[in-house]
C-alpha cells in the first residue's frame, strides 16, 4: 500500500475489515487512516464506498475525489482499484463491470472490488441483467481457488451460490465460513438466505436469533437480518412477534440501514404482511412514503424503486406513482435505468390491484414473469412480487392459474404465506 505510515496502514486494515464484515466502526477507522496519512488514496476510496453503502452517494462522490486528487504515484493495482471505484460512484454501470472484470484477472484478491459486485444489491445485481445471478456464481467460481478456505469470501461465495439455485454447495460454504469466523454478518445474512431458499425458517428463525443477540444495534444489517427473522414469523403465523420485530429492528426510526434499505425492508414487511392477511397499517405506509420523498425523490436502485411504488400506490398517491413511472421510463429511454421498463410496468399493476381491478393486475404483472432480476436484489425479496401475482390469480378466482403458479416455483424455496393459497395447493 502506497503509505509510509503504519498508523495509516493498520487503520486502513481495519477499516476494511469492519467494511466487508458490515460491522460498525469502517468509516471512522477510515478516518484514523487519513488522519496518519491525509494523501492515503485507498484509505479515501474505502471510506467513499462506506459512504455509498449508506446511501450517501453525494460525500462519496467527494472523498472520491480526494482520492483522485492523492492519486500520483500509486502502484498500478491501487490506480485501478481507485478507477474502477469512479466508475462505481459516476453510476457507469457496464463500465465499472468492464473495469472490475479486468482488475480481477490480475488483482483477484481485492475483496473490496470483488465485495462491490458480488451480492445480489451490488453491481452485477444493478445492472439490469437478466442471468446475473449465475454471472455472479460463475465469477465467485472463478475467484475460489485464489481464496482458498477465507471465511469472508466462503460466505459471499455460498450467498452466489444460494441465488444461482446451488443450494448443498451453498449450504456447505456457509457452515465453514460460520465455523471459521462468526463474526460476519455477511455469513449470517448468507445462512439466513440458504435456509430460506431450503424451506428451513425454524433453522434461521434459531440461527437469527442468537447471532444477532450479539450484534452491535448500529451494525449496517441488523435491521435487515430483523427483516429475515420476521419472514419466519409471518411464515409460522406469529403475528406478535412479526410485528414486535418490525417495531424494534427495522421500523424507520429503528432501522439501522441506509435509506433504500429501509425503504424496501419496511415496505416489504407490511404488504407481505398483508398478502398473508393482515390489517393494513396506514400510518406506517404514510411514513415510508414521506421517507421515499426525502430520501428518495428521484428513481435509482431499482429494489428500491419497486418498494417506493407499492407504497405510492397504497397510499393512493397517483400523481407521485404517475411522476415517479414517467421518471423511470425517461432514464430508461436514455438508457440510464438498467431495470428499463420493468418498473414502470409494475406500477400500472400495483396501481389496478389496491383499486381491486385483479385481472389488470394480471395482465400486467403475468408477462415480467422470469424478469425479476431486471431490478436487482434476492430472490427472497422478488418473491413480494410473485406473491402479488398469487393474490391476484386468487382475487380473481382464477385456481388454475394460481396452481400454475406454484407449480412453476423454484423447488425447496419457503412457504407461501398468501391468504386463501390452501385452497388451490
Amino acid at each position: 500500500m502506497s503509505t509510509a505510515s503504519a498508523a495509516a496502514r493498520d487503520s486502513y486494515v481495519e477499516g476494511s475489515d469492519l467494511a466487508l464484515t458490515f460491522y460498525p466502526g469502517a468509516a471512522l477507522a477510515y478516518d484514523r487512516a487519513l488522519a496518519a496519512d491525509p494523501g492515503f488514496a485507498l484509505a479515501h476510496a474505502g471510506k467513499a464506498q462506506t459512504l455509498l453503502r449508506e446511501g450517501n452517494v453525494a460525500a462519496a462522490r467527494t472523498v472520491l475525489s480526494a482520492a483522485k486528487d492523492a492519486a500520483a504515484g500509486l502502484s498500478e493495482r491501487e490506480a485501478s482499484h481507485i478507477a474502477f471505484f469512479d466508475l462505481v460512484v459516476a453510476g457507469h454501470t457496464d463500465a465499472a463491470i468492464d473495469a472490475m472484470c479486468a482488475h480481477l484477472t490480475t488483482w483477484p484478491r481485492d475483496a473490496l472490488v470483488v465485495s462491490s459486485a458480488a451480492n445480489p444489491n451490488g453491481l452485477i445485481g444493478s445492472s439490469g441483467r437478466i442471468g446475473q445471478k449465475h454471472e455472479i456464481a460463475a465469477l465467485m467460481d472463478s475467484l475460489a481457488p485464489h481464496y482458498g478456505d477465507d471465511y469472508w469470501f466462503l460466505s459471499y461465495h455460498a450467498m452466489a451460490l444460494s441465488e444461482d439455485g446451488q443450494l448443498a454447495a451453498a449450504r456447505a460454504k456457509i457452515e465453514q465460513s460460520l465455523a471459521l469466523n462468526a463474526k460476519n454478518a455477511h455469513g449470517a445474512h448468507g445462512f439466513a438466505h440458504v435456509c430460506y431458499e431450503s424451506g428451513e425458517l425454524e433453522a434461521a428463525r434459531s440461527f437469527l436469533s442468537s447471532w444477532l443477540a450479539t450484534y452491535p444495534r448500529d451494525g449496517f444489517f441488523y435491521g435487515h437480518l430483523s427483516w429475515h427473522r420476521s419472514l419466519c414469523e409471518i411464515q409460522a403465523g406469529n403475528w406478535a412477534e412479526a410485528a414486535r420485530l418490525y417495531r424494534d429492528a427495522f421500523a424507520l426510526d429503528r432501522h439501522s440501514g441506509g435509506p433504500q434499505q429501509k425503504m424496501s425492508d419496511g415496505a416489504s414487511f407490511l404488504w407481505r404482511s398483508e398478502l398473508a392477511g393482515q390489517r393494513r397499517d396506514a400510518a406506517a405506509w404514510r411514513a415510508l412514503c414521506e421517507h421515499a420523498n426525502s430520501a428518495l425523490p428521484r428513481p435509482g436502485s431499482g429494489l428500491a424503486d419497486l418498494h417506493v411504488i407499492l407504497a405510492q400506490a397504497v397510499i393512493g398517491d397517483e400523481a407521485g406513482l404517475a411522476a415517479r413511472a414517467r421518471q423511470m421510463e425517461e432514464l430508461a429511454r436514455e438508457g440510464r435505468y438498467p431495470s428499463g421498463s420493468y418498473l414502470p410496468t409494475l406500477a400500472g399493476a400495483f396501481r389496478a390491484f389496491e383499486r381491486g381491478d385483479f385481472s389488470g393486475a394480471i395482465e400486467a404483472l403475468a408477462p415480467l414473469a422470469g424478469q425479476n432480476e431486471r431490478i436487482g436484489g434476492s430472490r427472497a425479496q422478488h418473491d413480494l412480487i410473485e406473491f402479488t401475482l398469487l393474490r391476484a390469480y386468487i382475487e380473481a378466482n382464477r385456481p388454475r392459474d394460481a396452481r400454475r403458479l406454484l407449480d412453476e416455483r423454484r423447488p425447496g424455496a419457503s412457504g407461501i404465506p398468501v391468504m386463501g393459497v390452501a385452497a388451490v395447493q
